[in-house]
């Protein structure tokens, strides 16, 4: 990944454009921020090449897909280990269930949250977590009840 360069009001333009509609063409992406194709592809290509922008994605609705059930894992760890951490990270591969995985400060070492039809596929999965991951001294799940924000658009 290059060195990220400055990003200008017409860079954060394309970028919120983008969050709201990945499929909109590159003549009205150009349009809205007034500037010819040319110039607004080779913007894009260098957010591509910087990593600022790293994917184009569809999202879809989990309710609609019968993934409704969403819970959030907590795991603690006494082991704090760089090759601890990558086994857990390698681990984690493995489980499409597992939607997002942050390491934390606080209460719990690790944070999950995973994504399922309902509580019977969440105890399948946690019982498969549990006997593949080695070093765990506390895993505590809590669940959704509704969810009432969802967003992947960073606030430019």
């Amino acid at each position: 990944m290059k060195e990220i360069t400055a990003i200008d009001e017409i860079d954060r333009k394309l970028l919120r454009l983008l969050q709201q509609d990945v499929t909109i063409s590159l003549a009205q992406l150009a349009d809205a921020v007034n500037l010819t194709t040319t110039p607004c592809w080779k913007r894009l290509k260098r957010l591509e090449e910087q990593g600022v922008l790293r994917k184009r994605v569809a999202l879809l609705d989990a309710e609609a897909l019968g993934l409704a059930f969403t819970a959030f894992v907590q795991l603690k760890t006494s082991d704090h280990s760089e090759a601890w951490y990558r086994r857990l990270a390698d681990s984690l591969e493995i489980f499409p269930e597992v939607m997002e995985i942050y390491r934390m400060a606080g209460e719990c070492d690790y944070m999950l949250k995973v994504q399922v039809s309902d509580m019977s596929a969440f105890d399948n999965f946690y019982k498969r977590l549990v006997n593949t991951l080695d070093g765990l001294t506390d895993v505590t799940s809590s669940f959704a009840m509704e969810q009432l924000k969802y967003t992947t658009a960073l606030p430019l």
